[in-house]
């Protein structure tokens, strides 16, 4: 544990942490230009500026992806301005939306690094109404190198999305699986996360390192960064070891368990080789009830820290 440890403050370090004394606030770098404000989704009235959710877990194949994907095209279907950011190299959702990333002439990867690239140019239209992404393909690989070099590197997402927030209600980041810088990135750039959890039991075994990781990126870089909710997925309660894990997230865990749990279906395999949301592949299917029940989940939730702040 104190390793992995090590290798967090190593990417925490490498995003330019400075000491106040060098203009920092609580020795964190400042980005260049006004601060952003953020701001919750549409639903309390007023100005909109999109909640921006991160959804991350450092193990691959957990869900991450087909959360972004299914929790995205169930809100739209509330009726929500949606945007996808793909800020995973694997480009997985623009597969699951059934566009070839290796085609795209731009991606996230321009947006962040070349300063005469408009973010609104880059920002594709779905099949899906109400659904728009931020697509993602393998040059997005280099960047963590590239944005070594850049002035308040942990902050570059955030200038990115910054112009976004008034078009949409919700913005939900599809993070890569580690915890390097761009998934620092990425949490700075959130207001929220929500963080899959594979009912596994050595999926479990990494939760207590990204739940820390994820306190450190509050207390050093982000102190707006709230946990929305832990996400139970590929849970099969035939499985003694699937209901004995589920127990133990409950115990470790409760307070931020999303009551929905998303259950192992063939369903979720098929909808990306179609290029379409589960939502729309099989509209009654457990798997899209199931993300129809979290959108509303997640809408509840983000109301009513709306309302506790009013």
């Amino acid at each position: 544990m104190e390793e992995s440890h090590t290798r967090i403050d190593t990417a925490l370090d490498a995003a330019q942490v400075v000491p106040a004394s060098q203009g920092g606030a609580d020795g964190i770098s400042q980005p260049a230009g006004p601060p952003v404000v953020p701001g919750p989704y549409a639903g309390g009235g007023g100005p909109r500026s999109a909640r921006i959710i991160a959804v991350v877990n450092q193990k691959g194949g957990v869900g991450k992806t087909t959360t972004v994907i299914s929790l995205g095209a169930a809100l739209a279907e509330h009726d929500q301005s949606v945007l996808l950011v793909d800020f995973d190299p694997q480009g997985g959702c623009a597969l699951g939306l059934g566009i070839e990333p290796g085609g795209l002439d731009l991606s996230v990867y321009n947006a962040l690094l070349d300063r005469h690239c408009q973010v609104e140019e880059v920002v594709l239209k779905t099949n899906v109404d109400n659904l728009e992404l931020l697509p993602s393909n393998i040059d997005l690989s280099a960047a963590e190198l590239m944005l070594v070099q850049e002035v308040a590197r942990e902050q570059t997402l955030m200038r990115v999305l910054a112009p976004l927030r008034v078009n949409y209600d919700f913005i939900l980041i599809d993070c890569p699986p580690s915890l390097g810088l761009l998934t620092i990135n990425a949490l700075t750039a959130a207001d929220g996360v929500i963080v899959p959890l594979e009912c596994e039991y050595y999926a479990l075994r990494g939760m207590g390192l990204l739940m820390d990781s994820i306190e450190r990126i509050r207390e050093r870089l982000n102190p707006r960064l709230q946990i929305d909710g832990i996400l139970a997925t590929m849970f099969d309660n035939r499985t003694l070891h699937g209901r004995e894990v589920l127990e133990r997230v409950e115990e470790a865990f409760g307070q931020w368990l999303f009551d929905t749990k998303i259950r192992k279906t063939i369903r979720f395999a098929e909808a990306p080789v179609a290029g379409e949301p589960i939502l729309t592949y099989a509209p009654t299917s457990p798997g899209a009830v199931a993300y129809r029940k979290l959108a509303q989940e997640v809408m509840d939730r983000v109301a009513t820290r709306q309302s506790a702040r009013s």
